[in-house]
């Protein structure tokens, strides 16, 4: 036997051992979880919130031991110094040991892992190799070694060390499954660095197409999970995408490194109960997500509060009685000073409004003869309370407001925005115009945000349900202790999280499920992708989503394609972080073949984009491939526009019948992997017709398409993707179709890993 096999042979007796620990521990969590899911607790309240606890725990710990199945463990370092009896210590994705707490296999995240990501020749760490194991199931199928320490090569454990093509190189030319996979395995020294960097502030990662921004994003959340457990596994982690189609392509990310708990949103779902996928025309779009939105819709809740401008007069068990403006505008003026949103200001409006009315109404009773005692005075209050005219005449200077009817009321008034933005021109006003039955937009969801909390709960939660949830906490919180002792675990659960699981009488549901369900949660951390496209007032939510301050913020100013997204990170995060913020950048292209790569950056540097340069780690084997829409001619790649042999009379159909035609062809080079094709929206019916109907199931639509070999997708779906090849209809079209649309260009031409097709008209 060889050395390669014996090495093989060695490391799958390792490996075999590592899941043989997997199984035993997913056994007897199974077996425990049974075991409280069997206790007869009866009708004791307190009992029933421990089982319940205890099921919810073990469900946890269940879901991931099972998840971390795949690849569980990929890495191997032989150390300068035995550790535990052995100089060889495993890296997996979660930490495994034995029954005498031996440590049998490193979780990634753990200190003692930092070495297999950070270790180089010049800086062994205490390293004198490092060795990659690739997994196909549970059988290891490869080794491959990297020597720091020289005398290995030619001293007497030179046969152990076993050179190979290279993990990274390996997952970078693997085919695509239209599911992102995480790169535990790869990290590179500089990704490592910033998954690995403080929690403190505010992160940007800065970097161009294919240097791995997303991933290093999802695996730093998994780190500081892993890292700072106590501090976010009650309040969460947000991870916010530019849209459901990105969301789904990376959704299995965090649960293969054994974190389910984080809730995944994109900008139009940021408001409960609100999912907006619709994007507003540029005009709007600017428009709505500039802070100016704010001003206007803190103007807008101000003019809800208004007094008559004359005497009114009502009827009170007829008693009629005059109602002068002052007393309406001594209330709003009490209400005000309270500095409390606009819904929850309204109590001490109409308390005060109504005490008032009450002694007014009393004098002039006692003025016609009557007699009023202490007695009386409830008796009145309450009449007043409970009168029609009253709730009409307090209704009108202070109708309690949700956000919906408050924005659509500002699209549907063109009279009330006017007077409320005089300053607007009435191209700006028009731009906001719509109808109250029309959807939400994308940016709509930050100014319902904003509007909610203005405007505060509705119809408003009662202080004696928050001291109850209060002392509700706490009784959980003792009780949880109380559980911890009994059941001699303490050390592997806090009161906290056991307390979390607690049930009441209705399942308060995961971490995850509470905090998406909750507009005024609170996350520990939030991770925000694409995030060049985000504009200020979508800023403003998420840092009321997380008022520490403490975000993972990836993008590249290069890539913005939104009308009110950042030109610079400065002016994108000084606003709302002033100084606590920093910068890292990423410049190797591990994704892109250079090929692709040289001619993107060429095009986007000659349309003034704000490029970050990359180095592409490896040449393509195809050349990019052109197609003429007028006669079907193709040819490689060259410096010339996309359009220089364009035929202009070209129609649309012709243009989607040489798309489909072009993706026939990439088909018969290889039929596995993924492959995309982008066109601009205008084109994008007849493009997707075209594919869909002569490929059938194979292809789809949207995020729908990325679970098939083939998706149709826009410019902005196919943002932070990637697919083994890429047919682009009508470079130019996508180029042209907004005021940002070489940014989209640049995005499309940058997102497949092998080949890429240009079909022009």
């Amino acid at each position: 036997m060889g050395v390669l096999e014996s090495e093989l042979e060695r490391e799958r007796a390792v490996v075999a051992e590592l899941y043989q620990r997997l199984d035993q521990l997913r056994a007897e969590t199974e077996e425990r979880l049974a075991q409280v899911r069997r206790d007869s607790v009866g009708s004791n309240h307190q009992a029933r919130s421990e089982r319940d606890a205890f099921a919810r725990l073990y469900e946890d710990q269940l879901t991931q031991l099972r998840d971390v199945d795949a690849r569980l463990v990929f890495g191997r370092l032989l150390l300068d110094q035995p550790v535990d009896g052995t100089d060889h210590r495993y890296i997996g994705r979660v930490g495994l040991r034995d029954d005498d707490q031996r440590s049998l296999l490193v979780d990634w995240r753990a200190q003692q892992a930092g070495a297999f990501y950070q270790a180089t020749a010049s800086e062994r760490m205490g390293v004198r190799a490092r060795r990659h194991l690739t997994m196909t199931g549970r059988q290891v199928t490869r080794i491959d070694d990297e020597v720091f320490d020289e005398s290995l090569l030619d001293g007497a454990r030179t046969g152990e060390q076993v050179q190979g093509e290279g993990a990274l190189l390996a997952a970078l030319t693997a085919q695509r499954t239209g599911r992102m996979h995480d790169i535990v395995a790869t990290i590179q020294a500089e990704q490592d660095r910033i998954i690995r960097s403080d929690l403190r502030g505010a992160l940007v990662v800065q970097g161009g197409p294919g240097t791995g921004k997303t991933a290093v994003a999802l695996h730093r959340a998994a780190y500081l999970l892993y890292a700072n457990r106590q501090r976010l596994s009650a309040s969460g982690v947000l991870v916010v995408g530019p849209s459901a189609a990105f969301l789904r392509y990376i959704e299995a990310v965090l649960p293969s490194l054994g974190e389910t708990g984080v809730v995944m949103s994109t900008l139009g779902e940021l408001f409960p109960g609100v999912e907006a996928t619709a994007d507003d025309a540029p005009e709007a779009a600017l428009l709505k997500g500039s802070l100016q939105m704010a001003r206007l819709l803190s103007r807008a809740v101000k003019s809800r509060q208004k007094a008559p401008a004359e005497a009114q007069t009502i009827v009170v068990d007829n008693e009629r009685l005059v109602v002068a403006p002052e007393l309406i505008h001594r209330a709003i003026a009490k209400a005000q000073r309270t500095g409390k949103p606009h819904n929850v200001a309204r109590v001490t409006f109409v308390k005060s409004a109504l005490a008032e009315l009450t002694e007014q109404l009393a004098a002039q009773l006692r003025a016609s003869g009557s007699t009023i005692d202490d007695a009386d005075l409830k008796v009145l209050r309450e009449d007043l309370r409970t009168s029609y005219d009253v709730r009409v005449l307090l209704n009108t200077a202070w109708l309690p407001l949700t956000p919906q009817k408050l924005l659509q009321d500002l699209y549907a008034r063109p009279a009330w925005l006017a007077e409320l933005a005089p300053r607007w021109s009435q191209h700006e006003r028009d731009a906001l115009r719509r109808e109250r039955t029309e959807p939400f937009t994308v940016s709509d969801a930050a100014l319902l945000d904003e509007a909610a909390e203005l405007l505060g709960d509705f119809p408003g939660r009662p202080d004696p349900a928050d001291r109850e949830r209060d002392r509700q906490r706490q009784r959980d919180l003792e009780n949880a202790r109380a559980a911890i002792r009994n059941m001699g675990v303490q050390g592997l659960v806090s009161a906290e999280q056991l307390a979390d699981g607690f049930a009441e009488q209705e399942d308060r549901g995961t971490t995850a499920e509470r905090a998406a369900a909750d507009r005024s949660w609170t996350y520990g951390h939030v991770v925000v992708d694409e995030a060049q496209e985000l504009s200020p007032m979508q800023w403003r939510v998420l840092v009321r989503r997380c008022p520490m301050k403490s975000f993972t913020i990836v993008g590249d100013i290069a890539q913005v394609a939104s009308a009110a997204g950042a030109t610079s990170w400065a002016d994108a995060l000084n606003p709302v972080f002033k100084d606590a913020w920093r910068l890292e950048e990423l410049t190797v292209n591990y994704r892109t073949p250079a090929q692709i790569t040289r001619e993107a950056e060429r095009l986007a540097t000659a349309a003034g984009l704000p490029i970050t340069p990359t180095r592409a780690v490896r040449e393509g084997e195809w050349p990019i491939r052109r197609v003429r829409a007028a006669d079907g001619s193709a040819h490689g790649s060259g410096h010339g526009s996309a359009r220089e042999t364009a035929d202009p009379t070209a129609d649309t159909g012709a243009l989607a019948a040489a798309v489909a035609d072009a993706v026939a062809h990439d088909r018969s080079i290889d039929a596995g992997g993924t492959l995309a094709v982008i066109a601009a929206g205008a084109e994008l019916p007849a493009v997707a017709a075209a594919v869909l109907g002569r490929f059938g199931d194979a292809a789809g639509r949207g995020a729908a398409g990325l679970s098939r070999p083939i998706a149709v997708l826009t410019g902005y779906e196919a943002k932070g993707l990637e697919f083994d090849a890429v047919v682009l209809a009508d470079p130019d079209a996508l180029a042209a179709e907004s005021p940002r649309g070489a940014a989209s260009l640049y995005v499309a031409m940058t997102r497949p890993t092998q080949r890429l097709t240009l079909v022009t008209r």
